[in-house]
């Protein structure tokens, strides 16, 4: 193959990928500059992400007016709604099992939010995810049938609990499930089953997370009160679009493509919660030690893991008390509390990562060529095993999944991370299915499963033999995809505020990925426990900070610690850093090699 292809002739970087540039049609970036008055790298950084010339305009500028759903659309949305109204103005009593991540905190603490907006408490349980596990149980169906609740809504959770849901039903509770998780054919008993992933809904919106089409539910069951007169002087109908705030934090930290309507909900959402209406988010912000405008990377790496430490190593209660408290306060009270579990969290983790990562390395040492790693441990905290594969998948660019048990347990259970191409929830379905799984689910992205200790091998084989052709299909894993060459001085703070017209950026909308051909490295040094700082400089002496995350004791880490004076070529995206109260442009490396 002919270097052509390659950018700056990089065939192999010190990560062990090629460089390519990003393919663009030249005449639509043009197009798109020329019509709307565009710098031509606007225009070409559009073009490159499939957007014509039609629809660059409502890109640039999405709306939930022009994006969002007629909540009619989705499969059982209206008699979810319908009923859920009912028994707000009947007086009945509401209750909802929510999940333990982001996602599912988000989605009920909009939902309880509404809901007591709408003159009722709801009866909220979110189960411990180490006593009580994923999603719905026979034992707290029981406990809310107790308390009187007539209609069960279930949030980023339900859609594979047959057993607690039939349950549910000869209890004489209505259920109303809200999922965005892959199904099977055979649907639970319930009253209601929202899920765009349902393979009878054909609204087409099956990228949104749980918190994004709660949104929707509560849309359409306001529409309903609103018609039957339910709000008044003494009952205020309130305005959705405040929770925006929480559905932009649950899309961005389950990692769905920000495409379509989920552009909208999180740059509309990060407008909400720069304004600090939601108190608990504010404290949240302050305990992060937040002290710029909240962007997609603020979400998903300071907030998101603050409050899922509350479901990995405390009570996801914690973080739902946090996202309703109407006290600053308590708030903030709340929130040094999972801040203190963040640390905490993070320790657990680092040390089982340890373990892992030599798992895997004996494993890829044995057979080079594996297409997904299973990694396994005796008290591994179950709490951070979803973490745990990431970091795997992360380090190895693989598939992983990370299962922990005690000594004493004859079942195992853990969570799957995923490359772009390979579809871990299709194929935990298919395991259960199979008999090497007793109980799971997920997305392409992400998964859970529950399977006995004595067919850890087992799955092993099975998903070896499934992945292997899925990850020869999937995109080229060994490629990173660069926009174009900058220097130190070209990366500025007016170019990073322009490319961010294109954003938010994330799953689905990567961040444009520039190099930095033959700079130098002025300076290197550790930056806390797992990442490198660094300073770039051109050949004219322009410099440009740069950090490369998580790559201590990594091939990335050593050639930016060790390689200063040498040229090499550096690539990554750009941000700004606004630490100190000073605006500088800076570099998240993503990759480097040696000039050839």
């Amino acid at each position: 193959m002919s270097n052509e292809n390659y950018f700056l002739n990089i065939e192999r970087s010190v990560t062990g990928r090629s460089w390519r540039p990003r393919a663009h049609d030249a005449r639509t970036a043009l197009a798109i500059s020329e019509r709307l008055d565009l710098p031509e790298i606007l225009g070409r950084v559009l073009a490159a992400r499939a957007v014509d010339i039609d629809e660059a305009e409502a890109f640039l500028n999405p709306t939930l007016r022009n994006l969002m759903p007629a909540p009619d659309t989705l499969r059982d949305m209206t008699i979810g709604a319908e009923r859920i109204a009912d028994a707000i103005m009947a007086g009945e009593v509401i209750g909802i099992i929510g999940d333990y991540d982001v996602d599912g905190m988000t989605s009920t603490a909009l939902m309880t939010s509404f809901l007591r907006a709408a003159g009722t408490v709801p009866e909220v349980h979110i189960p411990h995810r180490i006593e009580e596990g994923y999603g719905p149980n026979r034992q707290a169906v029981a406990d809310l049938h107790s308390r009187g609740v007539a209609v069960l809504v279930t949030l980023d959770c339900g859609v594979m609990a047959h057993d607690p849901l039939n349950h549910a039903a000869k209890l004489g509770m209505q259920a109303v499930v809200v999922d965005h998780h892959q199904v099977s054919e055979v649907l639970p008993e319930a009253l209601a089953i929202i899920n765009p992933n349902r393979h009878d809904d054909l609204s087409g919106t099956g990228y949104m997370c749980a918190a994004g089409v709660t949104l929707i539910l509560v849309a359409a069951i306001n529409r309903r009160l609103r018609q039957a007169g339910w709000w008044s002087d003494d009952r205020p109908q309130p305005d959705i679009l405040q929770w925006l705030d929480l559905v932009a934090l649950g899309t961005v930290c389950d990692v769905v493509p920000l495409i379509g309507l989920n552009r909208a909900y999180v740059s509309k959402g990060l407008t909400v919660m720069a304004q600090r209406g939601n108190p608990g988010l504010a404290a949240l912000a302050d305990a992060s030690r937040l002290n710029r405008r909240p962007d997609v990377y603020a979400l998903g790496f300071l907030l998101g893991p603050r409050l899922n430490a509350a479901g990995r190593i405390g009570s996801a209660m914690l973080g739902l008390d946090l996202l309703t408290s109407p006290d600053r306060g308590t708030a903030m009270q709340i929130a040094q509390q999972l801040d203190k579990l963040n640390r905490e969290r993070q320790e657990i983790e680092c040390e089982i990562v340890a373990a892992a990562t030599t798992q895997a390395e004996a494993a890829l040492g044995k057979t080079a060529n594996l297409p997904v790693l299973v990694v396994s441990g005796s008290n591994w905290h179950a709490g951070v095993l979803g973490l745990v594969a990431s970091r795997i998948t992360e380090r190895f660019n693989l598939p992983c999944f990370a299962l922990g048990h005690a000594d004493d347990e004859t079942t195992t259970s853990g969570s799957g991370r995923s490359v772009p191409g390979v579809d871990l929830g299709a194929a935990v379905q298919a395991g259960i299915e199979e008999g090497v799984i007793i109980k799971g689910g997920g997305h392409p992205m992400a998964a859970g499963l529950s399977l006995k200790r004595s067919k850890i091998g087992a799955l092993r084989c099975f998903l070896e033999d499934r992945f292997a052709g899925e990850l020869e299909k999937a995109p080229d894993r060994n490629v990173l995809t660069i926009d174009g060459a900058l220097s130190a001085s070209g990366a500025n703070i007016d170019l990073i505020e322009l490319l961010e017209r294109v954003g938010p950026f994330g799953n689905g909308n990567p961040a444009p990925v520039f190099a930095l051909p033959a700079h130098r490295v002025a300076y290197a040094d550790a930056a806390g426990a797992d990442h490198v700082r660094c300073t770039l400089q051109a050949n004219d002496g322009k410099r440009l900070g740069a950090i490369a995350f998580r790559a201590m004791h990594t091939d990335l880490g050593e050639l930016l610690l060790t390689e200063r004076g040498r040229p090499i070529h550096v690539a990554g995206r750009l941000s700004i850093n606004d630490w100190g109260g000073s605006r500088k442009p800076q570099m998240m490396i993503s990759d480097a090699a040696v000039v050839p």
